[in-house]
């Protein structure tokens, strides 16, 4: 079978690959982005070249894990990692390791490139991002629904929905793993939220805005949100810290601050186990021109502002 993302797909393996295309519909194409494509495969070990493609690609592995290429840059993506792969020609492979299953999907309209910055990811070049099990789900429900609806609009309002629920999950709000999480939970979420991840929950507390025993909350929590407590909080301290370095003029010990982690180097070793690179390498690849949507990034403009001031 032609595949969108793979130049080859191996004859024993292509039964394991599916995939689908959205044709989107007028309220779609009005809403200024939407999911063009989206599939999965299973691979095994061996090198495995992606196609040029004209669309940012969500791609994630679900078990396994690959080594990704793309022109210099190396990424080590294993299960519940995702990224980013920008549009154009640069060269980018696929080597496995041994058995994996990954996913992906194709965002295409003019503001598609907001939706990728909202959802913590530079234009320019892939990030190692941790996917939530929510997203994780979302994913599996959008590549149904899409190769089931393939070239046709017939599921465009499903799409846009599952579309909106992977950006509000990654923006940390309130999406259950299965219909919508429960008073209790989605309570707590919307409190952490609520100062913008600068406050240090404990376990106990986020139990006490539940009004439940501590070892119930969790495992509700777990249960609907797919993650322990503590590890949502630091995903959803993480991406505020990339919106802040990417947006703010401050530095990486402010920035630290300002998601509630008063120890610079604490800080730093998180952000990198999670995002791949330290806060200061972030910040210089969020100013390149070629990684924001106009070409120059707000910490730019805000640096020429000063410079240019009489």
């Amino acid at each position: 079978m032609a595949s969108y993302l793979l130049q080859n797909i191996p004859e024993h393996l292509a039964s394991l690959a599916v995939e689908g295309t959205h044709k989107p519909g007028s309220l779609t194409l009005a809403s200024g982005v939407w999911i063009h494509a989206a599939g999965s495969f299973v691979l095994e070990e061996g090198y495995f070249p992606l196609r040029e493609h004209d669309h940012w690609v969500w791609f994630v592995v679900e078990t396994g894990e690959i080594m990704l290429r793309w022109d210099q840059h190396d990424l080590i993506l294993s299960s519940g990692l995702s990224c980013f792969l920008p549009w154009g020609n640069k060269p980018c492979a696929i080597t496995a390791t041994g058995h994996v299953r990954c996913m992906w999907f194709a965002l295409d309209g003019p503001l598609s490139a907001l939706a990728v910055r909202k959802m913590g990811a530079l234009l320019h070049m892939p990030l190692r991002q941790n996917a939530l099990p929510s997203q994780m789900y979302l994913a599996k429900q959008i590549i149904r629904v899409i190769v089931r609806h393939s070239g046709s609009s017939d599921a465009t309002y499903q799409l846009q929905h599952l579309l909106y629920g992977m950006i509000a999950s990654h923006r940390g709000q309130p999406v259950a793993m299965d219909a919508m999480l429960s008073h209790e939970i989605a309570k707590v979420i919307d409190t952490l939220r609520a100062n913008q991840y600068k406050d240090n929950f404990s376990l106990a507390e986020m139990a006490a805005i539940s009004r439940m025993p501590m070892e119930t909350f969790r495992k509700r929590f777990v249960a609907e949100v797919g993650m322990p407590p503590l590890s949502y909080v630091l995903y959803c301290k993480m991406e505020r810290a990339k919106e802040i370095l990417r947006e703010q003029n401050i530095s990486v010990r402010q920035a630290g601050i300002e998601v509630g982690m008063q120890d610079p180097y604490h800080f730093s070793k998180q952000f990198k186990h999670i995002v791949g690179i330290s806060p200061s390498d972030f910040m210089k690849q969020a100013a390149l021109p070629n990684a924001t949507i106009r070409g120059v990034s707000r910490r730019e403009k805000k640096k020429k502002k000063k410079k240019y001031t009489p």
